[in-house]
């Protein structure tokens, strides 16, 4: 399985740059969650990152991609945006 190095911008994991697994065009997912498991036994916490092209000039960037803590835990919940298919 291949990886790429992917930067993480806020949240617990910011300023790491870990390696995420690649889909079949070579890409990290849009969306990354990672779970936090709780002392308490309670459900674990989900933080959300999503993915973004790296800021800066090509020469100065660390990685391809940055990942972008959401706060909210935004999941997109839609899937690709045929032309006919209904607006929800």
């Amino acid at each position: 399985m291949r990886h790429e190095d992917t930067e993480f911008v806020g949240g617990p994991l910011d300023g790491r740059v870990l390696g995420v697994l690649t889909g079949m065009t070579g890409q990290p997912p849009k969306v990354y969650e990672v779970p936090v498991p709780q002392e308490d036994g309670a459900p674990p916490v989900v933080h959300v990152y999503h993915r973004e092209p790296s800021p800066g000039p090509r020469a100065q960037r660390r990685t391809r991609f940055v990942f972008v803590y959401d706060p909210e835990g935004n999941r997109p919940g839609r899937g690709p945006a045929w032309p006919w298919s209904k607006p929800s």
